[in-house]
């Protein structure tokens, strides 16, 4: 018999507070502190916990997409592809930092359809469109 298990990713950075609160406004959802951890902020949503934000005063951002930089982990952000640009406004607008601009030919205005940012701590996230299922 298996384990019930669940899993959350968890980010390091030096103010996860101001973090939780960039993912929890992007992905429409709540942001605080973990119960009995301090060093923790939790981004909650309906389905449960999303995403882990936890202090480390020593966190070294990464250099992603600088060639000899890792990128480390990322997020890929799921998105209506009618609702992609919209989304790419609100993260920028949150704080995300646009690092690359592809265009792929895959959109009538040649913008790709998926789209590289760094948070405003410097992990690498993706916003990444998807076809609306047909109705």
């Amino acid at each position: 018999m298996t384990v019930l298990k669940t899993s959350v990713l968890v980010l390091d950075c030096a103010e996860p507070e101001s973090l939780a609160r960039f993912y929890a406004e992007l992905l429409g959802a709540t942001a605080g502190p973990a119960p009995d951890d301090g060093e923790l902020f939790l981004v909650t949503g309906g389905a449960g916990t999303l995403l882990g934000i936890r202090r480390d005063p020593q966190h070294t951002p990464p250099s992603w997409p600088l060639p000899e930089g890792s990128q480390q982990v990322h997020l890929r952000i799921l998105v209506a592809e009618d609702s992609l640009d919209e989304a790419e406004r609100e993260a920028v607008a949150l704080g995300a930092r646009p690092v690359a601009a592809e265009e792929d030919g895959t959109r009538p205005d040649n913008r790709t359809t998926l789209r590289r940012y760094a948070d405003p701590a410097g992990h690498a996230f993706v916003l990444a469109a998807v076809r609306s299922p047909a109705g």
